[in-house]
């Protein structure tokens, strides 16, 4: 949904099918993203560990959350890796569209 969403909406879009494969792709050109948005709960590597090894780089883009069943401890610890926003699924298109706005 939030490739097709995106792509849509005239942006460049890659996936990556577990947290590890984004981390591999993100550190070989930090400088090629300006956003990334993860889900929490992924294989290989969650969001929260990608996000905290994003934060050792220099990554300048923003960073969405975008998860269900996030814990209070979970939500927390993302903002303060300073996280850009997190969204909570379920969500229509258009909600996302909204918060790329935003950012």
């Amino acid at each position: 949904m939030v490739q097709i969403t995106l792509s849509r909406a005239g942006h460049s879009v890659e996936c990556a099918a577990d947290g590890l494969l984004a981390w591999k792709r993100i550190v070989a050109d930090p400088g090629a993203f300006d956003l990334v948005i993860t889900d929490h709960q992924m294989p290989n590597m969650n969001g929260l560990e990608l996000v905290t090894r994003l934060r050792t780089l220099p990554f300048l883009g923003k960073i969405l959350i975008f998860s269900s069943g996030l814990s209070t401890e979970a939500c927390e610890a993302y903002h303060n890796l300073k996280i850009d926003n997190i969204l909570r699924k379920p969500i229509f298109p258009y909600e996302l569209r909204q918060a790329l706005e935003r950012l």
